[in-house]
């Protein structure tokens, strides 16, 4: 059985020696406070006091910041007022501190983890989840935001309005439910407690009831009846003669979604759930989902998933069927997408022991193993290379297709998908990279157990635990998974030589920060852009439009056109670059072998 393990923190006194004469009356150091491990806590302390401290606002934090806190970013420009909710945000810096406090016992850490949870109780929505975003300075300021800057995202639709819900989507609100369980666990604050319950009950709560999505989730929640469903589409006579533009089955966040593994994400917090509180009444609930995705597998030869599914008849589509999302993302079958649910249906016959979940298994693999990508498509596409599979595949006819844009800003351009496997767009990959023969071993391995050898599985599984027991003891090193909740289960850190966590101590030097190159830039609002036709074809392919477009792109990829030029990415605090090396020096401290 797993163990929180503590070592002695670094502001513990030092040790000793037995009374006696001469030398041995000396206090002598703690062998454990000195060389570079000792300076490996220092190191960790310090860094986790300045983000705490000085980068944090209130506790929350976005995904990265100039060094003088001047502009930040999420997955857009933030206000200096925001936190992000999206991992690497403020949930996955929680999960940082929480490590390090055990890694060291040093309260300190436990203090900034809490000051996080605190944060993300102020953001929890009365429903129980988390936007992706939260405003301290109160919802007419993060409305302001959405009107400018959200608004002018032309490639984040999910971001241009104001829904005044939660997301289920880029587990946002998974990665913030566990954070906060784990928080209570802890020490079992009562503090805690009601924001852990109000997440069960928003994860219950969200789930389809009845017919073929029982069980399934949607990306949003509560229903926004004002939510979009359809994008503006100016200038279309710009779109190429056949091509397909819109949300083809409107407001797409009432689906069931499998975009970001929402089941397997909402499951995974349900176990930790069962795990950690001993509530077994979720068990059910869980089966549900479970049911869900195995269900919402499509009949042949076209054995796969779309993004998301219809959970009613719309517009004369019935209950189940895939359906269209954001204007990129045209009603299909999704190849990444079917990697992912095979991969979690593996998952369920682990924790259940039930070979059902194993037995439409090969007509997914035959299915991906139809509709690979070309050598001359690949050839053709320099944004195809190291790629396998279109990203999305056509009912029926089971071709590819692939999504384009025309314009240079939101209120003159527009998304597109057609067969054409060239120009595609850089923000959205036109192909995935898919592993049929590790899906086919895997599939061998399970499909071969015997009875007993299933029996001894589940006899291990997190769907058995009827008393509470210790999760995993970090979080932040890689990512928990469903193997990482069985009973007995071990989950190592891997090895950080001396050398390696040198080098991170070196380079927090005495800054007490590190600094990375920056991956995105954005331009300022700047107010809407012209709706005047750009017939050109320099953001056809790149991250940003114009300079009137507020999404997010790399400095050292800009468009080839004036004011743009390319330049260094520049040097800024990175949340997720923190959160990695806090890691490295937590594995070299206190590693779990």
């Amino acid at each position: 059985m797993k163990r929180r393990m503590f070592v002695m923190s670094s502001l513990a006194p030092i040790a000793l020696a037995a009374c006696g004469g001469g030398d041995d009356d000396v206090a002598q150091p703690d062998p454990s406070t000195t060389g570079t491990r000792g300076a490996a806590l220092d190191a960790l302390k310090r860094a986790a006091e300045h983000m705490d401290q000085n980068v944090s606002y209130r506790g929350g934090y976005v995904w990265q910041y100039l060094p003088d806190l001047s502009v930040s970013w999420g997955e857009m420009e933030a206000k200096r007022s925001m936190c992000w909710i999206q991992p690497p945000g403020t949930p996955t810096a929680g999960h940082a501190f929480l490590d390090a406090y055990h890694a060291t016992g040093n309260e300190l850490f436990y203090n900034a983890a809490v000051r996080t949870a605190q944060a993300l109780i102020s953001a929890q929505h009365p429903a129980g989840g988390w936007n992706y975003i939260h405003d301290f300075a109160g919802e007419e300021s993060l409305k302001h935001w959405y009107d400018t800057i959200g608004k002018n995202g032309w490639r984040l639709e999910e971001f241009q309005h104001f829904y005044g819900n939660a997301t289920f989507d880029d587990a946002g609100t998974a990665v913030s439910s566990q954070f906060l369980l784990r928080v209570y666990l802890e020490k079992k604050d009562a503090q805690f407690k009601p924001a852990v319950d109000k997440a069960i009950d928003f994860v219950l709560a969200a789930q389809f009831q009845g017919g073929v999505a029982d069980g399934g989730w949607p990306q949003r929640w509560p229903v926004q009846p004002a939510a979009i469903s359809s994008m503006a589409l100016p200038n279309p006579g710009q779109l190429p003669t056949g091509a397909i533009a819109g949300m083809e089955d409107g407001d797409y966040t009432t689906m069931v979604t499998f975009n970001d593994d929402v089941a397997g994400e909402n499951i995974k917090f349900l176990l930790m759930c069962v795990a950690g509180l001993g509530e077994t009444r979720l068990v059910a609930p869980i089966t549900r989902a479970m049911e869900c995705l195995r269900t919402l597998q499509q009949p042949g030869p076209q054995a796969g998933w779309g993004l998301q599914h219809l959970a009613a008849d719309r517009n004369g589509r019935v209950a189940g069927a895939p359906a269209g999302a954001r204007s990129y993302e045209p009603r299909s079958l999704a190849t990444h997408t079917t990697q992912t649910n095979v991969q979690q249906l593996f998952n369920y016959f682990r924790v259940t022991g039930d070979r059902k979940y194993l037995a439409r298994v090969p007509e997914a693999i035959a299915w991906l193993e139809s509709c690979k990508l070309t050598a001359q498509q690949i050839a053709d596409n320099p944004l195809l290379a190291g790629r396998t599979h279109p990203t999305f595949i056509e009912l029926g006819t089971n071709q590819g297709r692939f999504v384009h844009r025309y314009g240079s800003n939101i209120e003159n351009g527009a998304y597109f998908h057609d067969y054409d496997h060239t120009n595609t767009i850089s923000h959205y990959s036109a192909g995935r990279p898919i592993n049929i023969t590790g899906l086919q071993a895997t599939y061998d391995q399970l499909n071969g157990m015997t009875d007993a050898a299933i029996a001894e599985m589940v006899a291990n599984s997190p769907l058995k635990v009827t008393t509470p027991r210790p999760l995993p003891k970090y979080f932040s090193i890689r990512e928990v998974d469903f193997a990482d909740l069985f009973t007995n289960a071990v989950m190592k850190t891997p090895d950080v030589t001396e050398a390696a966590a040198k080098a991170i101590i070196d380079d927090l030097g005495t800054k007490n920060h590190w600094l990375t190159p920056l991956p995105q830039v954005t331009n300022s609002y700047r107010g809407d852009g012209p709706s005047t036709p750009y017939t050109g074809t320099a953001y056809r392919s790149k991250h940003v439009g114009d300079v009137y477009d507020t999404s997010p792109y790399d400095s050292l990829e800009a468009p080839e056109i004036a004011p743009y030029t390319k330049k260094d990415r520049p040097l800024g605090i990175s949340t997720s670059n923190w959160v990695a090396n806090m890691a490295k020096l937590v594995a070299y401290v206190s590693p779990v072998k």
